[in-house]
């Protein structure tokens, strides 16, 4: 379906408000805002730019809280649990909220029953990268290599079950070819081993692999999104490389435990859109590898279910067993 989307920048991680007016929904009181990854990552830098945008456009106070762990799921259970007044929130992702009801046997929580959708803040499409010195050019080239050699190109993943492997699965089966996937932890790890040719392919964020792009560390071949990624505009899309179905991006978006008033959601929501919508958030979001969004509520309810639906699938086709 075709999103609301207005322009947009992200949020997870904690707030403080300190000094909400009389009017406000909220009330007086600290707002958490749980970010489910570590300090200096991706999520946790979109996290901190939100909620300096935030404070300067309502005089809240901003505190980002992080809580790693389990892929995400110490982050979401802590919020799951927390009183519904909207001063208890986490940055919920596609690879947390949508892949772990299918990647985990059982969970603390629900992610539809237990959690209330304030608004999808970002997204940041996936994107197909080799080594400078490789001979694939075009996502053509990597299919034709494919399928002369079944099994044998590889495509570095970062973890076994992310939205890189799923998305490798349907891009493989889109194209008719079989990809060999090699799980890393993360860049850091998987870069040698695409410099020096071991793996041909690696997968990650724009985001994420947007500062090697433009050092030329590696050469990026196409991306999976809706549109071009604007940090990368002379890349094309999966879909325009005749992949129509490859378009799923990652999204980040603000959820809160299950209850939450909706005047209060409302107000949240406005905050969040109000911050993304700023020419100077826009921009940073453009710079760093996001594209903003600032949905409603329902956008971001209807999106989780969308992507939840579709990874299930791609789960159990892929024959990815859950922990």
């Amino acid at each position: 379906m075709a999103y609301r989307y207005a322009k947009g920048a992200f949020l997870a991680a904690a707030l403080l408000l300190g000094g909400a007016s009389a009017a406000s929904s909220l009330g007086q009181g600290a707002v958490t805002f749980i970010a489910p990854y570590p300090p200096g990552g991706g999520t946790d830098t979109l996290t901190r730019m939100l909620a300096n945008t935030i404070t300067s456009q309502t005089g809240w106070n901003i505190v980002v809280e992080n809580k790693p762990g389990a892929g995400g799921n110490l982050a979401l259970d802590t919020t799951a649990r927390a009183k519904p007044d909207g001063h208890t929130l986490v940055m919920a992702q596609t690879d947390n909220i949508a892949l772990n009801p299918w990647l985990y046997r059982k969970l603390s929580y629900d992610t539809f029953k237990d959690f209330t959708p304030i608004g999808l803040v970002a997204s940041s499409p996936s994107v197909y990268v080799v080594a400078p010195s490789s001979p694939f050019n075009t996502l053509a080239d990597i299919v034709m290599a494919a399928k002369e050699k079944p099994g044998v190109i590889t495509l570095g993943i970062p973890g076994v079950g992310g939205t890189g492997d799923l998305l490798g699965h349907l891009f493989g089966k889109a194209a008719g070819i079989e990809l060999s996937h090699v799980p890393y932890r993360g860049w850091s790890q998987a870069f040698p081993d695409l410099s020096s040719g071991r793996i041909d392919i690696y997968t990650g964020s724009v985001a994420s692999l947007l500062p090697h792009i433009l050092s030329k560390d590696v050469k990026p071949i196409a991306v999976i999104g809706e549109a071009r990624s604007p940090a990368l505009p002379d890349i094309p899309t999966f879909a325009e490389s005749g992949y129509a179905d490859v378009k799923q991006a990652i999204w980040w978006g603000l959820a809160g435990p299950a209850g939450i008033p909706e005047d209060v959601v409302a107000e949240l929501n406005k905050a969040m859109r109000d911050a993304v919508a700023s020419a100077e958030m826009t921009e940073r979001l453009k710079q760093a590898g996001y594209a903003p969004i600032g949905s409603s509520a329902a956008d971001m309810a209807e999106r989780q279910k969308e992507d939840t639906d579709l990874f299930g699938g791609l789960v159990k086709e892929s024959g990815i067993e859950p922990q």
